[in-house]
């Protein structure tokens, strides 16, 4: 087939599907950037088990002209304080809310990525930043509940 004759099939294909997109598997499991552009990246199960506010802020320090990319299906007390780093920071954020993007333990919560391809060996936080690495869990820092208030009446 000639490229003049393919050129009405691939209108039709793209005006019925959209504009195919590169890597599609990579850019979902990246929060919509490649793996080559991040700097560094935070799994869910690393965000429910310790606090990397601390590690984001240093890298937000040393990459001021990077984007966070926002797993917005995981709950807000996870990923609030790392909206208000970002923020007093004057990082550019984006939320991710699509279907594609999940909240298994092995799925990124935050990727924290470059315009321009930079190949960072390790993007892994705990790795990047061991000594930026706060134990506490988000729920720990909770205020105590009614219910809780309950308990230790009793």
């Amino acid at each position: 087939m000639a490229e003049t004759d393919k050129q009405p099939v691939d209108r039709i294909e793209t005006a019925m599907h959209g504009t195919p997109k590169l890597h599609p598997g990579e850019q979902r499991k990246y929060l919509g950037t490649f793996r080559e552009r991040v700097e560094v990246a935070v799994t869910v199960a690393q965000i429910k088990q310790a606090n990397y506010v601390d590690a984001l802020n240093q890298a937000f320090t040393s990459h001021p002209d990077d984007q966070l990319y926002i797993n917005g299906n995981l709950d807000q007390e996870l990923i609030g304080p790392y909206i208000k780093a970002a923020s007093q920071a004057n990082i550019k954020f984006t939320i991710k809310t699509d279907d594609i993007y999940h909240t298994a333990d092995d799925d990124y919560a935050l990727v924290f990525t470059a315009a321009s391809a930079i190949n960072q060996d390790i993007i892994d936080v705990a790795q990047r930043y061991p000594s930026q690495t706060s134990s506490a869990t988000p729920q720990a820092e909770k205020t105590p509940g009614l219910l809780d208030k309950f308990k230790k009446l009793l």
